[in-house]
């Protein structure tokens, strides 16, 4: 069974082109997110801090729109899937519908607003959605539009959510969000890996560089549609760094001359690297068309390359080697056996490890994303995650 982020089946940010001038070479584009990565990142005490909360009377609610890597289940719900241990073993104890081995950095987030986990939408039975709803869908892509759980296919599903609500509201019975709570919401958006994996499949780099305009055009229909709609706060992440994925180094090539010094394939970043860029370049211009709206971007490449660039800062041994996975050193990672093959090994101690199955990260591993991305220091502008909170 294939455990890709489509789940089983049978900065750039601070580059010349966000500041506005002419944007960097490919190389050197992704020479400054690593130096970003190296020079700005969080101390370990500084990843563990956390501890955000909002302010007295306010009442936090978000909605994410994504793909695996802040799906809560929504896949497992929509396909049926039973998925089997050791699939969240670390913290709930048991399968969730997360590929993880606990929580994922969505899950932090709303930590850091005591808040419920978010549900997925699909989830018929035991769901809350009193402080949001998750739209995420594993292998969710931004294109083709009319594919099933893309990024607006889950915004169609917020407006028929919304509206659900607010008619339930007007006929005097009670729903989980208000017209008010809806508008003060925080909208998450973190989408595109797939879409990128796709096309370095099959295309040379400059063919996929060149590829990446509708895909941020999609991001930025869905969020203009989300204000359209009265929506007014929105956190974008960047994709995260897909060179250094298990799953991506251990297709067969031919040298090593892709690798980079922390054993990562440069042409899989550069990609990731092009695309934050521009993305982060689309969310300035949000901030200026969009009236009374906020929108920050976050660089989750900086963040996640610096997991391995940094790994024994954080405590994590074997940086590119799954826990959870098939064939052992130097990626235990296998396209036929999966994590949840029944001759796949299981490491003793996750923490030790950044991917969990060769695609997503551990526990351990998406702690210190949320972590990152609570300090601020990776988003533009430098806002405080609760800063959402409004008090009611």
């Amino acid at each position: 069974m294939l455990y890709t982020d489509r789940g089983p089946s049978p900065r750039s940010s601070m580059s010349a082109a966000a500041a506005g001038g002419s944007a960097p070479r490919p190389a050197l584009a992704l020479a400054l997110a690593v130096a970003l990565a190296l020079t700005l990142s969080p101390s370990p005490a500084q990843a563990t801090a956390g501890g955000f909360s909002c302010r007295p009377g306010a009442r936090p609610v978000v909605f994410n729109f994504g793909d695996s890597n802040s799906d809560t289940g929504g896949m497992a719900a929509a396909k049926g899937w039973h998925i089997a241990p050791p699939e969240g073993r670390a913290f709930f104890h048991h399968p969730t519908g997360r590929f993880c081995d606990g929580r994922l950095v969505i899950d932090f987030l709303c930590e850091s607003l005591n808040i419920s986990y978010l549900s997925p939408y699909l989830k018929a039975i035991g769901s809350n959605y009193s402080n949001g709803v998750n739209f995420a869908i594993s292998g969710s892509t931004t294109l083709p539009r009319d594919a099933l759980f893309v990024l607006h296919g889950q915004v169609q599903e917020f407006f028929f959510f919304k509206a659900r609500s607010l008619e339930l509201i007007n006929q005097g019975q009670e729903a989980p969000i208000d017209a008010e709570a809806f508008q003060n919401a925080l909208y998450i958006i973190d989408i595109g890996q797939n879409d990128i994996n796709a096309l370095l499949s099959n295309l040379p780099y400059d063919q996929v560089v060149a590829k990446l305009p509708p895909i941020l055009a999609e991001i930025k229909y869905a969020v203009q549609l989300l204000y359209g709609n009265g929506s007014r706060n929105f956190w974008i992440h960047g994709t995260g760094a897909l060179g250094c994925l298990p799953q991506k180094l251990s297709i067969p090539r031919k040298n090593d001359s892709d690798l980079d010094q922390n054993g990562c394939l440069s042409t899989y970043n550069r990609a990731a690297v092009a695309f934050n860029t521009a993305l982060g370049s689309l969310c300035d211009q949000l901030s200026v068309e969009l009236k009374n709206a906020t929108v920050v971007y976050t660089d989750l490449f900086a963040i996640k390359y610096d997991l391995v660039a940094n790994h024994t800062k954080y405590g994590f041994d074997s940086p590119l080697m799954t826990c959870c996975g098939y064939g052992g050193p130097p990626y235990n990672y296998d396209l036929s056996r999966s994590c949840q093959s029944s001759n796949s090994t299981v490491c003793a101690d996750g923490s030790k490890f950044i991917s969990w199955d060769g695609v997503h990260l551990t526990e351990a591993a998406n702690a210190v994303v949320a972590a990152a991305i609570l300090s601020s220091t990776y988003s533009r502008p430098k806002l405080k995650f609760d800063q959402f909170c409004k008090a009611r």
